[in-house]
């Protein structure tokens, strides 16, 4: 993960899982309405997955 994903995912976590997948994005739009800190750790998450 570069550093600029990681500070993606802290400020805004949807924009930073964009590129892998409707799924993916809906998941942390989802969980970052409920919560931002949730949002994050699922966006963290699926790139440390997908590297």
């Amino acid at each position: 993960m570069s550093v600029l994903r990681v500070l993606l995912c802290i400020l805004f976590p949807p924009l930073a899982v964009l590129d892998q997948g409707c799924g993916s994005l809906l998941i942390v739009f989802i969980l970052t309405c409920c919560g931002w800190v949730p949002g994050v750790i699922a966006a963290l998450v699926i790139l440390n997955k997908s590297k």
